[in-house]
């Protein structure tokens, strides 16, 4: 194998892997988890202070096995009753009990919740009180990346690394690029890709928990009412928009089921996995070839999301659902240029698309994004494209950058806007 192709994998298999429930507030689950296998005993009283993006993505989303939402019952039930080992599966396990007495904790006001100025996007540090210590955790970064660990005010762990800067990313210093990511893709050994074939099967899960039962705004369940009533037909685009969907009202609505997620995203990682699985069954498309279409879903919107900071004002589904265009493209047996093409289409059409949080009407969005993502998919396979308009250069790595200087120059007063009007 290529050096460089070992250094691909080791970018998918660290930022796409399962998780449960919306991955800001299970940094919080998860940071109380670790502080109380430390601390040891029962939680008297937590402490949880957040970045505002940090914020902003868990103040409105239901944390799975809770059927509550927020920051406060995920550090409760996390500090109660999380699995401190299991990542961002902690609450996998929860108890209704254990979310019994995580929440009278909140009721007796022992659990507070505190937004600080910090310049990293993911911060989050937690502590926790027994009776007579404490242990704290602080997680920078990343979603369950510790920094610092304190007990009683001593550090017990520093992080062998400085915290990640807002500007670092994993695909810092390395030979990456659309072309190399799909020689990646078509050319590697299937054996050494066959792990991504556990995204298709999770996230379809969640697509199928979705549809069978009330999660969130019911998107998915509402356009197969719709089907079966003749209103919409069940074509390609909205089957593919009804099950992408149903994944993500499951999710945002707190099914005890996990997704897999991308670059620290559930949502994205349902937008990068249903749209392509769907495709690869209307074309027959053998399991080699499936996965080979998730890795250029999967890698290429890491790729493109990795030239912006993790959290912000831009709704990350916009570049994943590019990216599983790209690879709808490949499935149809299309050539490199044509999947350029619809990734050029779909930043064309929906870069204008804000994220105000996670909640259940993110739902939404991953429908329209995956929506845009056909219907570029099928332009590009007739050789239409955007180019040289507006944002959308003539080159598809020049629309990339173009799209961070938008996210990173332009955006950082509407996330700000944004955060004000949410916090009021």
């Amino acid at each position: 194998m290529k050096p460089i192709w070992s250094q691909y994998l080791n970018i998918i298999q660290t930022v796409v892997k399962p998780a449960l429930g919306c991955t800001e507030p299970i940094a919080a689950a998860y940071a109380a988890a670790v502080a109380m296998q430390a601390l040891g005993g029962s939680p008297r009283r937590i402490e949880v202070e957040v970045s505002d993006n940090l914020y902003k993505n868990a103040m409105g989303v239901f944390v799975p096995g809770t059927g509550k939402i927020g920051l406060a019952i995920a550090a409760a039930a996390g500090a109660v009753g999380g699995n401190a080992s299991a990542g961002l599966e902690v609450l996998a396990a929860i108890t209704p009990e254990q979310v019994c007495v995580a929440q009278a904790l909140i009721d007796a006001e022992q659990v507070q919740v505190n937004r600080i100025t910090t310049e990293e996007f993911i911060y989050c540090k937690v502590t926790v009180f027994n009776e007579q210590e404490n242990a704290q955790v602080t997680l920078c970064g990343g979603h369950t990346r510790i920094v610092e660990q304190r007990r009683n005010g001593e550090v017990t762990f520093t992080a062998s690394l400085a915290p990640t800067a807002q500007t670092a990313t994993i695909c810092d210093g390395v030979d990456i690029n659309l072309a190399s990511i799909y020689e990646f893709a078509t050319g590697v050994e299937f054996d050494e890709i066959r792990f991504i074939l556990k995204a298709s099967e999770l996230n379809s899960k969640l697509s199928a928990e979705g549809m069978a039962r009330p999660y969130g705004l019911e998107i998915g369940r509402t356009m197969q009412q719709n089907i079966r009533s003749g209103l919409i037909g069940e074509d390609v685009l909205n089957k593919i928009v009804m099950q992408t969907a149903a994944a993500a009202d499951a999710r945002m609505g707190g099914a005890v089921l996990p997704a897999m997620s991308n670059f620290g995203s559930g949502n994205q990682g349902i937008a990068a996995t249903i749209p392509v699985v769907l495709m690869a069954e209307i074309y027959h498309a053998t399991e080699e070839k499936l996965a080979r279409a998730l890795i250029l879903s999967h890698l290429s919107a890491i790729y493109m999301k990795s030239h912006y900071p993790p959290l912000s004002a831009f709704c990350g589904n916009t570049v994943t659902s590019a990216a599983a265009a790209m690879a709808m493209v490949y499935l149809a047996d299309g050539t490199f240029e044509q999947g350029c093409f619809a990734i050029q289409n779909v930043l064309s059409d929906s870069s204008g698309m804000i994220c105000d949080g996670a909640k259940a009407s993110c739902a939404m969005k991953v429908s329209t994004s995956s929506s845009a993502a056909v219907r570029s998919f099928l332009m590009a396979l007739n050789n239409r494209s955007v180019a040289t308009q507006g944002i959308i250069s003539g080159d598809v790595e020049q629309t990339i950058r173009n799209i961070a200087s938008m996210v990173k120059d332009g955006m950082s007063g509407t996330d700000t806007s944004i955060i004000n009007i949410m916090s009021i």
